[in-house]
């Protein structure tokens, strides 16, 4: 009753949370979608709520209260939270939507906060390749060795830590797949398809490990075991075989469309469409008109 009663209030915050995010991100994509450079349409907004969707059914859906039940249930949050939502909240292009003062100010290279040349190079490369891997594949790792699993399980606080550290570290794991020409260090477009294909490396060996073990290794599944129709090994076994599975088919299709594109001609940088022309001398008319206003100073 305990675990029920905290975890009950957790998701009632975390409901609160994802919907006032959806209603400020919907707020703004109704108010400035189309003025925004490149606008953001209709599908990237559903793409971010959906990826909302996911996140709230991991984490604040009564789905969530089975974690300490069943060891599938709590590779499902993982996968939900971790793998499926940050490709598809990347997907609805947030910060395009952020005030441009707001944005002009998070990237202004002459900021006040980012003159110090530590905090150049720290700017430089968090949204590093590199960074996303290293830190999905160690918080994979780490939090599915038994003792922080079960400290996860019984600590609250340690949950929420666990579980914030996956939708973070799945966000800049997934951050230079969804925009591959915005890596930092120059890092080729292709080279993303690696950097796909070695990932699957942890989770490959983690969900080998948990479905030809011949025994259980989180003791603290034991408990609930015959409770839902599984033994704990079962259990066990099901969540390895569910990871190893939906991680390769995610993977391999984030893949195949970042190869598509890549061999598209619209993707080349010597591509110009049949629409690529000069401005319209009427566009050019209206821009020098603007240009000319005079300007009313009030004294």
């Amino acid at each position: 009753m305990p675990h029920a009663h905290h975890a009950s209030i957790e998701s009632f915050w975390i409901s609160a949370a994802l919907s006032l995010l959806a209603l400020v991100y919907l707020h703004r994509w109704l108010g400035v979608a189309w003025l925004v450079p490149g606008g953001v349409k209709a599908w990237r907004a559903w793409s971010f709520c959906v990826g909302l969707l996911l996140v709230w059914i991991g984490l604040g859906s009564p789905l969530s209260l089975l974690d300490h039940d069943l060891l599938t249930v709590h590779m499902v949050q993982h996968l939900l939270v971790m793998t499926l939502a940050p490709p598809l909240i990347l997907l609805g292009a947030p910060m395009k939507l952020l005030p441009q003062r707001m944005v002009r100010g998070l990237e202004e290279p002459s900021a006040r906060p980012l003159r110090w040349a530590p905090m150049r190079q720290l700017r430089c490369i968090r949204l590093h390749p590199a960074v996303g891997w290293i830190g999905a594949a160690a918080t994979l790792v780490v939090w599915h060795i038994p003792g922080p699993l079960m400290l996860g399980l019984r600590s609250e606080m340690w949950h929420g830590i666990e579980q914030a550290s996956f939708l973070v570290t799945g966000l800049l794991f997934w951050w230079p797949v969804v925009e591959p020409s915005r890596n930092a260090l120059g890092w080729s477009e292709s080279s993303i398809l690696l950097y796909l294909f070695l990932a699957t490396l942890p989770c490959d060996i983690l969900s080998g490990l948990l479905v030809f073990c011949d025994r259980v290794v989180y003791p603290v599944y034991l408990s609930s075991s015959g409770r839902f129709g599984l033994t704990a090994l079962e259990d066990q076994q099901c969540a390895g075989a569910l990871m190893w599975t939906c991680v390769t088919l995610v993977y391999v299709i984030a893949g195949g469309v970042l190869a598509a594109r890549l061999l598209s001609p619209r993707w080349s940088p010597d591509y110009r469409s049949p629409d690529y022309l000069a401005p319209h001398p009427e566009s050019q008319a209206i821009a020098s008109a603007h240009r000319r206003e005079p300007r009313i100073e009030v004294v």
